[in-house]
Protein backbone atom coordinates (compact mmCIF):
# COMPACT_ATOMS: atom_id res chain seq x y z
CA UNK A 1 0.00 0.00 0.00
CA UNK A 2 1.52 3.28 -1.13
CA UNK A 3 2.05 5.83 1.68
CA UNK A 4 -0.15 8.91 1.62
CA UNK A 5 1.76 12.02 0.54
CA UNK A 6 2.23 14.50 3.32
CA UNK A 7 -0.11 17.43 3.07
CA UNK A 8 1.06 21.02 3.13
CA UNK A 9 1.68 22.53 6.57
CA UNK A 10 1.35 19.22 8.41
CA UNK A 11 4.04 18.99 11.07
CA UNK A 12 6.90 18.51 10.81
CA UNK A 13 7.35 21.16 8.13
CA UNK A 14 9.98 20.34 5.55
CA UNK A 15 11.58 21.73 2.40
CA UNK A 16 8.48 22.77 0.50
CA UNK A 17 7.21 24.86 3.40
CA UNK A 18 10.72 26.29 3.77
CA UNK A 19 10.94 27.10 0.05
CA UNK A 20 7.53 28.73 0.20
CA UNK A 21 8.53 30.80 3.23
CA UNK A 22 11.74 31.96 1.54
CA UNK A 23 9.81 32.86 -1.62
CA UNK A 24 7.16 34.77 0.34
CA UNK A 25 9.92 36.62 2.21
CA UNK A 26 11.40 37.77 -1.10
CA UNK A 27 7.96 38.71 -2.43
CA UNK A 28 7.14 40.66 0.73
CA UNK A 29 10.49 42.45 0.55
CA UNK A 30 10.03 43.46 -3.08
CA UNK A 31 6.45 44.58 -2.36
CA UNK A 32 7.61 46.78 0.52
CA UNK A 33 10.46 48.13 -1.60
CA UNK A 34 8.13 48.96 -4.48
CA UNK A 35 5.49 50.54 -2.24
CA UNK A 36 8.16 52.82 -0.73
CA UNK A 37 9.17 54.06 -4.17
CA UNK A 38 12.45 52.14 -4.20
CA UNK A 39 13.68 53.43 -0.85
CA UNK A 40 15.80 50.75 0.79
CA UNK A 41 17.16 50.32 4.29
CA UNK A 42 19.97 52.43 5.63
CA UNK A 43 21.88 50.60 8.33
CA UNK A 44 22.16 52.82 11.44
CA UNK A 45 25.61 53.69 12.70
CA UNK A 46 27.22 52.84 16.03
CA UNK A 47 25.90 52.36 18.69
CA UNK A 48 22.41 51.72 17.33
CA UNK A 49 23.60 49.01 14.93
CA UNK A 50 25.37 47.26 17.81
CA UNK A 51 22.24 47.44 19.96
CA UNK A 52 20.08 45.96 17.19
CA UNK A 53 22.56 43.14 16.63
CA UNK A 54 22.70 42.41 20.36
CA UNK A 55 18.88 42.30 20.55
CA UNK A 56 18.75 39.84 17.62
CA UNK A 57 21.32 37.64 19.33
CA UNK A 58 19.49 37.82 22.67
CA UNK A 59 16.10 37.09 21.09
CA UNK A 60 17.57 34.11 19.21
CA UNK A 61 19.15 32.77 22.40
CA UNK A 62 15.90 33.16 24.36
CA UNK A 63 13.81 31.60 21.61
CA UNK A 64 16.20 28.68 21.22
CA UNK A 65 16.36 27.87 24.93
CA UNK A 66 12.74 28.59 25.91
CA UNK A 67 10.95 26.95 22.96
CA UNK A 68 13.48 24.35 22.00
CA UNK A 69 10.93 21.57 21.45
CA UNK A 70 8.26 23.66 19.75
CA UNK A 71 7.73 22.32 16.18
CA UNK A 72 7.62 25.81 14.67
CA UNK A 73 10.85 26.86 16.38
CA UNK A 74 12.54 23.62 15.35
CA UNK A 75 11.55 24.29 11.74
CA UNK A 76 12.72 27.90 12.05
CA UNK A 77 16.19 26.69 13.07
CA UNK A 78 16.22 23.69 10.77
CA UNK A 79 18.24 22.78 7.71
CA UNK A 80 15.39 23.06 5.15
CA UNK A 81 14.76 26.71 5.93
CA UNK A 82 18.50 27.44 6.14
CA UNK A 83 19.16 26.01 2.68
CA UNK A 84 16.15 27.82 1.21
CA UNK A 85 17.35 31.13 2.63
CA UNK A 86 20.88 30.53 1.32
CA UNK A 87 19.37 29.97 -2.14
CA UNK A 88 17.45 33.25 -1.80
CA UNK A 89 20.63 35.08 -0.80
CA UNK A 90 22.46 33.51 -3.75
CA UNK A 91 19.75 34.78 -6.13
CA UNK A 92 19.91 38.28 -4.64
CA UNK A 93 23.72 38.25 -4.81
CA UNK A 94 23.52 37.15 -8.45
CA UNK A 95 21.26 40.13 -9.17
CA UNK A 96 23.72 42.36 -7.32
CA UNK A 97 26.56 41.02 -9.46
CA UNK A 98 24.76 41.35 -12.77
CA UNK A 99 22.94 44.69 -12.29
CA UNK A 100 25.20 47.76 -11.85
CA UNK A 101 24.82 48.76 -8.21
CA UNK A 102 24.38 52.45 -7.45
CA UNK A 103 23.67 53.25 -11.09
CA UNK A 104 20.49 54.56 -12.68
CA UNK A 105 18.43 52.39 -15.00
CA UNK A 106 14.98 51.09 -15.69
CA UNK A 107 12.53 52.96 -13.40
CA UNK A 108 10.59 49.80 -12.46
CA UNK A 109 13.80 47.94 -11.66
CA UNK A 110 15.01 50.86 -9.57
CA UNK A 111 11.73 50.93 -7.67
CA UNK A 112 12.16 47.22 -6.94
CA UNK A 113 15.63 47.93 -5.57
CA UNK A 114 17.53 45.91 -8.17
CA UNK A 115 20.13 48.68 -8.52
CA UNK A 116 20.74 48.74 -4.75
CA UNK A 117 20.01 45.13 -3.92
CA UNK A 118 22.25 44.90 -0.82
CA UNK A 119 20.36 47.70 0.92
CA UNK A 120 16.95 46.55 -0.28
CA UNK A 121 14.07 45.20 1.78
CA UNK A 122 14.13 41.67 0.30
CA UNK A 123 17.81 41.35 1.18
CA UNK A 124 17.29 42.75 4.69
CA UNK A 125 14.31 40.48 5.49
CA UNK A 126 16.06 37.38 4.14
CA UNK A 127 19.22 38.13 6.10
CA UNK A 128 17.26 38.81 9.29
CA UNK A 129 15.50 35.41 9.13
CA UNK A 130 18.79 33.72 8.18
CA UNK A 131 20.45 35.21 11.28
CA UNK A 132 17.71 33.65 13.44
CA UNK A 133 17.93 30.31 11.61
CA UNK A 134 21.70 30.12 11.91
CA UNK A 135 21.62 31.38 15.51
CA UNK A 136 19.06 28.79 16.65
CA UNK A 137 21.06 25.88 15.26
CA UNK A 138 24.14 27.32 16.96
CA UNK A 139 22.35 27.64 20.31
CA UNK A 140 21.15 24.04 20.21
CA UNK A 141 24.63 22.72 19.41
CA UNK A 142 26.31 24.91 22.01
CA UNK A 143 24.01 24.46 25.04
CA UNK A 144 24.72 22.02 26.56
CA UNK A 145 28.28 22.03 25.29
CA UNK A 146 29.81 18.85 23.94
CA UNK A 147 33.35 18.62 22.50
CA UNK A 148 32.05 16.58 19.58
CA UNK A 149 30.09 19.68 18.43
CA UNK A 150 33.16 21.93 18.39
CA UNK A 151 33.65 21.75 14.61
CA UNK A 152 29.98 22.69 14.02
CA UNK A 153 30.17 25.50 16.58
CA UNK A 154 33.35 26.99 15.13
CA UNK A 155 32.07 26.94 11.56
CA UNK A 156 28.56 28.26 12.23
CA UNK A 157 29.55 30.79 14.91
CA UNK A 158 32.31 32.07 12.61
CA UNK A 159 29.85 32.40 9.75
CA UNK A 160 27.34 34.23 11.97
CA UNK A 161 29.98 36.62 13.35
CA UNK A 162 31.55 37.38 9.96
CA UNK A 163 28.18 37.97 8.31
CA UNK A 164 26.88 40.09 11.19
CA UNK A 165 29.99 42.27 11.36
CA UNK A 166 30.07 42.67 7.58
CA UNK A 167 26.44 43.78 7.32
CA UNK A 168 25.89 45.68 10.56
CA UNK A 169 29.33 47.29 10.39
CA UNK A 170 28.88 48.58 6.84
CA UNK A 171 27.44 51.85 8.13
CA UNK A 172 30.55 52.53 10.21
CA UNK A 173 32.94 52.04 7.29
CA UNK A 174 34.58 55.33 6.32
CA UNK A 175 36.46 55.70 3.05
CA UNK A 176 37.95 59.13 2.43
CA UNK A 177 40.07 60.64 -0.33
CA UNK A 178 42.72 62.95 1.15
CA UNK A 179 44.39 65.36 -1.32
CA UNK A 180 47.59 66.90 0.03
CA UNK A 181 50.26 69.07 -1.62
CA UNK A 182 54.00 68.94 -1.03
CA UNK A 183 55.02 71.02 1.96
CA UNK A 184 51.46 71.29 3.27
CA UNK A 185 49.39 69.57 5.96
CA UNK A 186 45.75 68.58 5.94
CA UNK A 187 43.34 66.83 8.25
CA UNK A 188 40.38 66.85 5.90
CA UNK A 189 39.15 64.06 3.68
CA UNK A 190 36.46 63.87 1.02
CA UNK A 191 33.87 61.09 1.21
CA UNK A 192 34.35 58.72 -1.72
CA UNK A 193 31.59 58.63 -4.33
CA UNK A 194 28.97 61.23 -4.99
CA UNK A 195 28.48 64.18 -2.69
CA UNK A 196 32.11 64.61 -1.70
CA UNK A 197 31.26 65.71 1.83
CA UNK A 198 34.22 66.94 3.86
CA UNK A 199 35.12 64.91 6.96
CA UNK A 200 37.61 65.96 9.63
CA UNK A 201 40.20 63.30 10.42
CA UNK A 202 41.46 62.78 14.00
CA UNK A 203 45.01 63.39 12.72
CA UNK A 204 46.83 65.51 10.17
CA UNK A 205 48.96 64.43 7.24
CA UNK A 206 51.96 66.48 6.07
CA UNK A 207 53.41 65.64 2.67
CA UNK A 208 57.17 66.17 2.58
CA UNK A 209 57.86 64.74 -0.87
CA UNK A 210 56.00 63.00 -3.67
CA UNK A 211 58.03 61.07 -6.22
CA UNK A 212 57.34 58.88 -9.23
CA UNK A 213 59.61 56.26 -10.74
CA UNK A 214 58.91 55.80 -14.44
CA UNK A 215 59.79 53.21 -17.02
CA UNK A 216 62.09 54.47 -19.81
CA UNK A 217 60.45 56.74 -22.43
CA UNK A 218 59.41 55.25 -25.76
CA UNK A 219 59.96 56.14 -29.42
CA UNK A 220 56.85 56.32 -31.56
CA UNK A 221 55.77 57.65 -34.93
CA UNK A 222 52.77 59.97 -34.99
CA UNK A 223 50.54 60.43 -38.03
CA UNK A 224 48.96 63.95 -37.88
CA UNK A 225 46.46 63.14 -40.62
CA UNK A 226 44.90 60.18 -38.82
CA UNK A 227 45.77 61.60 -35.36
CA UNK A 228 47.12 58.30 -34.09
CA UNK A 229 50.36 56.69 -33.02
CA UNK A 230 52.05 54.17 -35.29
CA UNK A 231 54.10 51.24 -34.09
CA UNK A 232 57.63 50.75 -35.35
CA UNK A 233 58.32 48.17 -38.02
CA UNK A 234 58.99 45.51 -35.37
CA UNK A 235 55.49 46.16 -33.88
CA UNK A 236 57.16 46.25 -30.45
CA UNK A 237 57.14 49.01 -27.86
CA UNK A 238 60.57 50.64 -28.16
CA UNK A 239 62.09 51.79 -24.90
CA UNK A 240 64.71 54.49 -25.32
CA UNK A 241 68.30 54.02 -24.26
CA UNK A 242 71.64 54.53 -25.99
CA UNK A 243 71.85 52.18 -28.97
CA UNK A 244 68.09 51.77 -29.47
CA UNK A 245 67.20 51.21 -33.13
CA UNK A 246 63.83 51.67 -34.83
CA UNK A 247 62.90 51.00 -38.45
CA UNK A 248 59.83 52.25 -40.28
CA UNK A 249 59.20 52.03 -44.04
CA UNK A 250 62.82 52.41 -45.09
CA UNK A 251 63.75 54.90 -42.37
CA UNK A 252 66.23 53.79 -39.71
CA UNK A 253 66.52 55.59 -36.38
CA UNK A 254 69.35 55.02 -33.91
CA UNK A 255 69.67 56.64 -30.46
CA UNK A 256 73.28 57.85 -30.16
CA UNK A 257 72.95 59.69 -26.83
CA UNK A 258 70.43 59.46 -24.01
CA UNK A 259 70.06 61.73 -20.97
CA UNK A 260 67.51 60.68 -18.33
CA UNK A 261 67.25 64.18 -16.86
CA UNK A 262 68.25 67.36 -18.67
CA UNK A 263 67.14 70.90 -19.54
CA UNK A 264 67.69 73.06 -22.62
CA UNK A 265 71.05 74.88 -22.41
CA UNK A 266 71.88 78.35 -23.78
CA UNK A 267 72.61 76.89 -27.21
CA UNK A 268 69.40 74.86 -27.24
CA UNK A 269 71.21 71.60 -26.66
CA UNK A 270 70.31 69.80 -23.41
CA UNK A 271 72.46 69.96 -20.33
CA UNK A 272 72.22 67.64 -17.31
CA UNK A 273 69.70 68.68 -14.66
CA UNK A 274 68.44 67.17 -11.38
CA UNK A 275 65.52 64.68 -11.71
CA UNK A 276 63.18 67.09 -9.94
CA UNK A 277 63.54 69.62 -12.80
CA UNK A 278 64.81 67.75 -15.86
CA UNK A 279 63.17 65.62 -18.55
CA UNK A 280 64.57 62.81 -20.77
CA UNK A 281 66.45 63.76 -23.97
CA UNK A 282 67.65 61.44 -26.74
CA UNK A 283 69.89 62.31 -29.70
CA UNK A 284 68.92 60.29 -32.75
CA UNK A 285 70.57 59.55 -36.12
CA UNK A 286 68.05 59.16 -38.92
CA UNK A 287 69.16 57.37 -42.07
CA UNK A 288 67.48 55.81 -45.08
CA UNK A 289 64.57 57.36 -46.97
CA UNK A 290 63.98 60.06 -44.33
CA UNK A 291 67.68 60.85 -43.71
CA UNK A 292 68.48 64.14 -41.97
CA UNK A 293 71.12 65.56 -39.60
CA UNK A 294 71.33 64.22 -36.06
CA UNK A 295 68.67 65.81 -33.87
CA UNK A 296 67.48 65.84 -30.27
CA UNK A 297 64.14 64.45 -29.08
CA UNK A 298 62.53 65.14 -25.70
CA UNK A 299 59.29 64.27 -23.95
CA UNK A 300 58.54 67.86 -22.94
CA UNK A 301 57.51 68.97 -19.49
CA UNK A 302 56.31 71.96 -17.51
CA UNK A 303 57.55 75.04 -19.40
CA UNK A 304 59.56 72.90 -21.83
CA UNK A 305 58.26 72.10 -25.29
CA UNK A 306 58.88 68.59 -26.64
CA UNK A 307 61.58 68.10 -29.29
CA UNK A 308 60.37 66.05 -32.26
CA UNK A 309 61.58 65.16 -35.76
CA UNK A 310 59.49 65.27 -38.91
CA UNK A 311 60.00 62.30 -41.24
CA UNK A 312 57.99 62.60 -44.43
CA UNK A 313 54.36 62.86 -43.35
CA UNK A 314 54.98 61.37 -39.91
CA UNK A 315 56.53 62.78 -36.76
CA UNK A 316 59.04 60.90 -34.64
CA UNK A 317 58.35 61.62 -30.98
CA UNK A 318 59.50 60.42 -27.58
CA UNK A 319 56.66 59.82 -25.09
CA UNK A 320 57.19 59.61 -21.31
CA UNK A 321 57.41 56.16 -19.79
CA UNK A 322 54.47 54.90 -17.77
CA UNK A 323 54.73 55.10 -13.96
CA UNK A 324 56.54 52.15 -12.37
CA UNK A 325 55.81 53.22 -8.80
CA UNK A 326 54.99 56.34 -6.84
CA UNK A 327 55.31 57.16 -3.16
CA UNK A 328 54.64 59.87 -0.63
CA UNK A 329 56.90 60.71 2.30
CA UNK A 330 54.52 61.91 5.02
CA UNK A 331 54.29 62.65 8.72
CA UNK A 332 51.08 61.61 10.48
CA UNK A 333 50.34 63.71 13.58
CA UNK A 334 47.55 62.67 15.99
CA UNK A 335 45.61 65.08 18.15
CA UNK A 336 47.14 63.52 21.26
CA UNK A 337 50.67 64.26 20.10
CA UNK A 338 51.59 60.87 18.68
CA UNK A 339 53.31 61.10 15.32
CA UNK A 340 54.56 58.70 12.70
CA UNK A 341 56.83 59.24 9.72
CA UNK A 342 55.99 56.92 6.87
CA UNK A 343 56.52 56.35 3.18
CA UNK A 344 53.28 55.42 1.46
CA UNK A 345 53.26 53.30 -1.67
CA UNK A 346 50.54 51.55 -3.64
CA UNK A 347 49.39 48.40 -1.80
CA UNK A 348 51.62 49.26 1.16
CA UNK A 349 49.24 51.00 3.60
CA UNK A 350 50.14 52.37 7.01
CA UNK A 351 48.00 51.87 10.14
CA UNK A 352 47.54 54.95 12.33
CA UNK A 353 44.94 55.75 15.00
CA UNK A 354 42.59 53.01 13.77
CA UNK A 355 42.83 54.15 10.12
CA UNK A 356 44.61 52.62 7.15
CA UNK A 357 46.30 55.16 4.89
CA UNK A 358 46.85 54.14 1.27
CA UNK A 359 48.72 55.77 -1.61
CA UNK A 360 45.94 56.29 -4.14
CA UNK A 361 46.97 58.62 -6.97
CA UNK A 362 48.36 61.98 -8.06
CA UNK A 363 47.91 64.73 -10.62
CA UNK A 364 48.25 62.66 -13.80
CA UNK A 365 48.39 65.72 -16.09
CA UNK A 366 51.56 66.87 -14.34
CA UNK A 367 52.99 63.34 -14.31
CA UNK A 368 56.20 62.99 -12.36
CA UNK A 369 56.20 66.74 -11.70
CA UNK A 370 53.02 66.40 -9.69
CA UNK A 371 53.16 68.05 -6.27
CA UNK A 372 49.73 66.68 -5.40
CA UNK A 373 49.37 63.28 -3.77
CA UNK A 374 45.98 61.60 -3.44
CA UNK A 375 45.76 59.39 -0.36
CA UNK A 376 42.94 57.17 0.81
CA UNK A 377 42.05 56.85 4.49
CA UNK A 378 39.88 53.89 5.49
CA UNK A 379 38.39 53.12 8.90
CA UNK A 380 36.46 49.89 9.42
CA UNK A 381 36.03 49.22 13.16
CA UNK A 382 34.09 45.99 12.53
CA UNK A 383 36.80 44.44 10.37
CA UNK A 384 38.47 42.56 13.29
CA UNK A 385 35.11 40.84 13.90
CA UNK A 386 34.99 39.76 10.25
CA UNK A 387 38.53 38.39 10.53
CA UNK A 388 37.61 36.58 13.77
CA UNK A 389 34.68 34.93 11.98
CA UNK A 390 36.89 33.84 9.07
CA UNK A 391 39.49 32.37 11.44
CA UNK A 392 36.76 30.46 13.29
CA UNK A 393 35.49 29.08 9.96
CA UNK A 394 39.07 28.13 9.12
CA UNK A 395 39.40 26.41 12.50
CA UNK A 396 36.15 24.53 11.94
CA UNK A 397 37.32 23.33 8.53
CA UNK A 398 40.69 22.29 9.94
CA UNK A 399 38.92 20.30 12.67
CA UNK A 400 36.67 18.71 10.06
CA UNK A 401 39.66 17.46 8.06
CA UNK A 402 41.48 16.37 11.22
CA UNK A 403 38.50 14.29 12.34
CA UNK A 404 38.25 12.80 8.86
CA UNK A 405 41.92 11.80 8.94
CA UNK A 406 41.46 10.20 12.36
CA UNK A 407 38.41 8.24 11.20
CA UNK A 408 40.19 7.01 8.08
CA UNK A 409 43.13 5.89 10.27
CA UNK A 410 40.83 3.89 12.55
CA UNK A 411 39.08 2.19 9.60
CA UNK A 412 42.44 1.30 8.03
Amino acid sequence: MAPHPRKWFHAPWEFREAALAATLTLALGFAVQYSLGGAGITMPAWPLNGIILALIALATLTLGLSFRNHPMVQWLGGIPLGLSLILSLAILSFIGGMVPQGAAGNPAAMQLGLYSIFSSWPFALTVAIFFVNLGLSLVWKTIPFSPKNLQFILFHAGFWIALACGIFGSSDLQRLVVPVYEGRSTSRGLVSGEGRDVVELPFSIKLHDFSIEEYPPQLMFYDPESDRFIMAGSQAVTEVHKGTRVSWKGTDVEVTEFMTSAMPGPSGNPVAAPPSAGIPYAKVRITGSGAQPDTWLSTGGPGMRPYVAGIDSQILIMVPGSPKSYRSAVTLQAEGGRSLEAELEVNKPVNFEGWKIYQMGYDEESGRFSTLSLLEAIRDPWLPGVYLGFFMILGGNALFFWNGIKRSGVQA
